[in-house]
């Protein structure tokens, strides 16, 4: 682990103006294969202006700024619901270094900073996703809501899809399809296995949002040596913040067994990527109670042609026409080292190459075990 740097280093960071035109997966027309240049790992609960820092669940570039947000899925237990703001140092040869420059608390529509469970377990949140848009200069981030089915405690809070400006206020709600509300019965999302992942589209125009695991109308959960389980993506119209479609993707199996065979186990998304023409990279990551290594492999989804499934009801019963086709392009077994909880990922500025880069974070779930890890790979076309 490298020792952490706050004051400014002498590194070759990226952030001439050119780099300011770009936004989402401009100039990304075409992925071959991935680079990997270097990785950066934070020191286990570091501290940053009376927070602690840790769970870092998704990751997007603000160009102009040159610096890049990461919303924390703390459920307001260490600290109130939060974001970080940090500038990324590298060169096309390495990973120097990660600066940690401003914590913003996300604020309810109540104007006030969220409860944890203890205060008021109906309105915690569970932040997921977080991506930035350029031309309204606001902030879009997920909830994955809550769904505890007890002898004596029925807990239901639907996922969320939320506007809020860069200080943090609230400003508005994207509507929620019905299929994707809470219930106590098996019906609607799993816990923990709802909105994950979400990427800005067409010229910030649209949003798609990502299911992690499968709807229980839907079918099984990733299982061992199987390939049945189906997710779903929206997508939603970001002017009228209308849901306008759904598609279906198939998650792989679990890559490994647990070590007994009713331990915890899964695959799911935990992030996508739009970059144009149809098409979105999506990550796959699959954890096995007893390997303290995930595994995480990285796909070129193709969208030209997919049935929308908006009103497909049940995947299980009635399987999607045509789904998103998907490509693997990086399994991160074949890097050779240790590679944790990758939940984020966004592009990154351009190197003197012409070449996009690709940044991937980990959430180490506050745990002494696991890492706050950034991976960087250079994209070739």
């Amino acid at each position: 682990m490298k020792p952490f740097l706050f004051t400014s280093v002498i590194a070759f960071f990226f952030s001439s103006c050119s780099v300011g035109k770009y936004a989402i997966g401009d100039n990304v027309t075409s992925i071959s294969s991935l680079r990997f240049i270097g990785e950066y790992d934070v020191p286990h609960k570091m501290q940053f202006k009376g927070t602690t820092v840790g769970g870092l669940s998704s990751i997007d570039f603000d160009a102009k700024r040159n610096v890049y947000y990461l919303i924390s899925d703390d459920r307001s237990d260490i600290n109130s619901a939060r974001f970080y703001t940090v500038k990324i140092f590298f060169d096309q040869n390495k990973m120097d270094s990660v600066q940690f420059i401003d914590v913003t608390s996300m604020k309810a529509s109540n104007g006030l900073p969220y409860p944890n469970a203890k205060q008021d377990p109906y309105h915690t949140p569970d932040p997921e996703a977080l991506r930035y848009n350029s031309k309204t200069d606001q902030i879009i981030w997920n909830s994955e809501g809550e769904r505890i089915i007890k002898k004596d405690t029925i807990i239901l809070e639907n996922p969320a899809v939320t506007i809020i400006n860069r200080n943090g206020n609230y400003i508005d709600t994207f509507p929620l399809p019905d299929l994707f509300k809470m219930h106590a019965t098996e019906n609607g999302p799993r816990r923990n296995g709802v909105f994950e992942g979400l990427s800005f589209a067409n010229n910030f125009k649209n949003i798609f949002v990502n299911l992690e695991e499968p709807l229980y109308e839907d079918g099984p959960r990733a299982g061992l040596n199987d390939s049945t389980g189906w997710i779903r993506i929206i997508k939603y119209d970001v002017k009228t913040k209308q849901p306008i479609a759904q598609y279906a993707y198939q998650i792989d199996p679990v890559a490994y067994p647990a070590e007994t065979p009713s331990a915890f186990k899964i695959n799911g998304v935990p992030d996508i990527l739009y970059f144009g023409n149809n098409k979105i990279l999506v990550t796959e990551r699959s954890f096995s109670t007893g390997r303290q290594a995930c595994v995480i492999k990285v796909y070129e989804a193709d969208m030209n042609g997919a049935t929308d499934i908006s009103s497909n009801k049940s995947l299980k019963l009635e399987a999607a026409a045509k789904p998103l086709s998907k490509k693997l392009l990086l399994d991160m077994r074949s890097l050779g080292i240790y590679i944790d909880n990758i939940e984020g990922a966004t592009f990154g500025p351009t190197l003197p190459n012409g070449h996009r880069t690709l940044i991937f974070v980990s959430d180490d779930n506050f745990d002494s075990k696991e890492k706050t890890q950034f991976l960087l790979f250079e994209i070739i076309p």
